[in-house]
């Protein structure tokens, strides 16, 4: 199957390790990173969602305006808007990017980021409304007819969209998250489920459960699967180990100094968030896991989102990512610390590798198939 490479769209220079240097959102640097993507073999970058943060579809529309081939993961929470509303401006950017959008609804982690834009339902509410949101906006970028809609949290009539997605029947919908609501509602919504990368084995039970909540809801397809990295490459594993050392070392520092504060809760707190819950525990239990993830990255910030490091050479990590290739995920997330640097080296020496070895698997499945068939049609003939 091929694989997919996602990396970040961010607007501002600033990461766990280093200070932002420009405006919350930099047109220049916005464009620089994207074009650093484009230029060097990523599919799409993530256009993400923070409260205070610059509006990411304005973002993403300026992006696709000025680049031709990179796709757009846009990702969106459902208590920002009604949800027809969001429908059209996601069909008006599909139409503006000619049909290379993504959405990723994001149901929110913790209860302090909801509230500061005026999410006050629980969790499991939170997931519910998210799943109605998505069927809600689905149904508006499908539906010709106008449509009346009365559920636990959107009551509306006679709506109708006049503006419709480039891709058909609709772009793809993203979700993530690691708790049984999550998967019950990404299992039966999702068409790519989202998963922060973890140990071989647990990422292997996640897969299942995903799959188990799609059957469930009564799919016969399955969502494809993404996993999120921080990839720390060097030309030798020692030049890589002292960079993964000197990147936490940083990363301690800055937040024992309140620079990761502003935006984070606080990292001596027990995250609401299951995710976030099961990569404290990942990291607690051990340092290095499988070839080349490391939890160290994960434990500095607390578990605060994709945080999981992949530390080697190119050779190395694109190895790693293969293993988890091998388990069934057909999309590879990672975000470097230097954003434009990392991405550009990712770009250059660990997607090739990568490509080719997906590409001799494939060929050699191929075969396979053939050599099969070939047996099936002279049994049949015999």
């Amino acid at each position: 199957m091929p694989v997919e490479f996602l990396g970040i769209a961010a607007t501002a220079d600033g990461s766990e390790t280093q200070p932002r240097t420009t405006a919350a959102f930099d047109r220049d640097y916005t464009l620089r990173l994207a074009r650093a993507h484009e230029d060097h073999g990523w599919d799409r970058v993530l256009f993400a969602y923070g409260s205070g943060s610059p509006e990411p579809a304005a973002a993403a529309a300026f992006l696709a305006s000025h680049l031709d081939r990179l796709q757009i993961l846009l990702a969106h929470r459902p208590n920002v808007s009604y949800p027809t509303f969001a429908a059209k401006t996601f069909a008006t950017l599909d139409r503006i990017s000619d049909g290379r959008l993504t959405v990723h609804f994001i149901t929110g982690g913790t209860d302090h980021e909801q509230q500061r834009e005026g999410d006050f339902l629980t969790k499991d509410q939170r997931y519910e409304r998210t799943r109605e949101y998505i069927g809600i906006v689905k149904k508006a970028w499908t539906s010709r007819e106008p449509f009346d809609h009365e559920g636990p949290h959107y009551r509306f009539n006679d709506f109708v969209s006049d503006v419709f997605p480039v891709q058909q029947p609709r772009p793809a919908v993203s979700f993530g998250g690691s708790s049984d609501a999550a998967y019950a509602a990404g299992g039966a919504e999702a068409d790519i489920y989202c998963l922060w990368g973890e140990p071989l084995a647990r990422t292997a039970e996640q897969i299942e459960r995903v799959k188990e909540a799609a059957r469930a809801a009564g799919r016969t397809d399955l969502p494809r699967i993404q996993v999120a990295f921080r990839p720390i490459i060097a030309p030798t594993e020692e030049l890589a180990w002292e960079k993964a050392h000197r990147t936490v070392a940083t990363i301690r520092s800055r937040r024992e100094s309140g620079a990761l504060a502003p935006r984070r809760r606080p990292v001596t707190s027990t995250p609401e968030n299951t995710g976030s819950q099961r990569l404290i525990e990942i990291a607690e239990a051990g340092e290095r896991y499988d070839r080349a993830l490391w939890t160290p990255t994960a434990a500095a910030t607390g578990g605060a989102g994709n945080s999981n490091a992949l530390v080697g050479t190119p050779e190395t990590v694109a190895q790693a990512l293969l293993d988890y290739y091998d388990l069934g995920v057909d999309i590879l997330s990672a975000r470097g610390y230097d954003l434009l640097g990392d991405a550009i080296d990712f770009g250059r020496y660990v997607i090739p590798i990568v490509r080719e070895e997906v590409a001799k698997r494939d060929a050699a499945k191929a075969a396979e198939q053939a050599e099969r068939d070939r047996h099936q049609l002279i049994a049949v003939q015999a």
